[in-house]
């Protein structure tokens, strides 16, 4: 053999050889579309009598309101003047519940595939087509004003126009009016009082004060339709859901009088809850695909679908509350739970419904109709049951 052909050779199996020594880096596993690859608890790092355990203690610990869900709203708002139910709502089913790590199923109990109400989880899914506008350019800023953008009335007023697309996503934005016939200041009024201290109470700066206000959702909703100039549902299908693998079963809804005029089609604005009806139907299954694509930090497989920076803007907290961040809820401040991480957070509905995301153990927690007390329990012994916690 030739010099030069035996050097080349050399050259070839020492590439080889480099190459063959080097660490593998395991890629991330995402469930393709239908199918999700199960592994079992001890496989990835859990200890199985105790990763059981909380799986029970979900089972045992249902929401003890009504499976009829207009019973249990009704009862649940019976508070609130002029309360009624606008949109649809559905009975639903017993817990149910997915438990991932590292994109891989390590238990389930419950009915994953059935569709059920979500209520303020929606919150969640409305706050990432807020995402989605940013990065499209549809909005420019989330300090801009939203007046700027929504100039048909519903921002008119010294209050109304201070308000910017933020204060609407953390819940600071205090907007005072009526839309769809339902009032900001029926929407969960203070114990005391009365229909005229509500009504004509005094207004706060926008950005100064929380309050957790469906009415004010829809607002955003309302706004961001203004702004899409197209249904929420197909820019969250198109977006999210459908490149993420969800199934087709899931609906957003909104109210019998909440369809608008937009470019000469009828479009229903969307509700961001089931505090009257409406809001998102969803599965389990398709929860947790929304829980892990937020755990990628947006992105799925080799597609970015949201900037990776919106994950940290949605979870930082909020000057009026440390609590909430943009549609979603901290652990942090008043609704901390001792020994968990600071770094988890969580969608939350009424009902015990929660898409749990901790990003320290690369773990993703979807439970449905848990009683909603027992939340920080069942949290704290599924974290508990990680082989290497803490």
């Amino acid at each position: 053999m030739k010099r030069s052909n035996i050097s080349i050779v050399s050259g070839l199996l020492l590439i080889w050889f480099l190459a063959a020594s080097l660490p593998v880096i395991a890629q991330d596993y995402y469930p393709p579309k239908g199918e999700w690859e199960r592994k079992s608890p001890a496989e990835m790092g859990f200890n199985e009598t105790k990763l059981e355990a909380a799986v029970q203690y979900a089972r045992e610990h249902e929401y003890t309101g009504s499976r009829d869900l207009r019973i249990a709203i009704q009862e649940g708002f019976q508070q609130e003047p002029y309360h009624k139910i606008a949109g649809p709502t559905k009975k639903r089913g017993r817990p149910a519940g997915l438990i991932i790590r590292d994109g891989f199923i390590v238990a389930e109990w419950g009915d994953i595939k059935r569709v059920d109400m979500t209520f303020s989880v929606t919150k969640s899914y409305l706050s990432t087509v807020a995402a989605l506008a940013l990065d499209r350019g549809l909005i420019n800023s989330v300090d801009d004003r939203v007046s700027d953008y929504v100039w048909d009335g519903t921002f008119e007023g010294v209050h109304n126009e201070q308000i910017t697309w933020e204060h609407l996503l953390n819940q600071s934005s205090d907007w005072s009016g009526n839309l769809f016939g339902m009032y900001d200041w029926a929407d969960r009024p203070p114990a005391e009082g009365g229909i005229d201290e509500w009504k004509y109470r005094k207004l706060n700066e926008p950005g100064t004060f929380f309050k957790y206000n469906d009415v004010r959702v829809n607002v955003l909703a309302y706004s961001l339709l203004q702004v899409w100039r197209k249904p929420l549902p197909q820019v969250l299908k198109e977006n999210i859901m459908d490149p993420i693998g969800a199934s087709t079963t899931w609906r957003w809804y909104g109210y019998e009088n909440s369809w608008v005029n937009i470019d000469g089609t009828r479009v229903q604005s969307v509700s961001g809850g089931g505090h009257s009806g409406g809001g998102i139907f969803i599965s389990t299954l398709d929860h947790a695909r929304f829980g892990l694509l937020f755990l990628r930090k947006g992105k799925w497989q080799e597609r970015q679908l949201f900037p990776e920076e919106w994950v940290r803007m949605a979870t930082e907290p909020s000057p009026a509350n440390e609590s909430y961040g943009y549609m979603w809820w901290l652990n942090l401040g008043q609704r901390k739970t001792e020994g968990l991480s600071e770094n988890l957070y969580y969608a939350a509905g009424f009902g015990g419904n929660y898409i749990l995301i901790e990003p320290d153990h690369e773990l993703v927690v979807v439970t449905r109709w848990l009683e909603p007390s027992e939340r920080p329990e069942f949290i704290r012994m599924v974290m508990e049951s990680i082989s290497n916690y803490r």
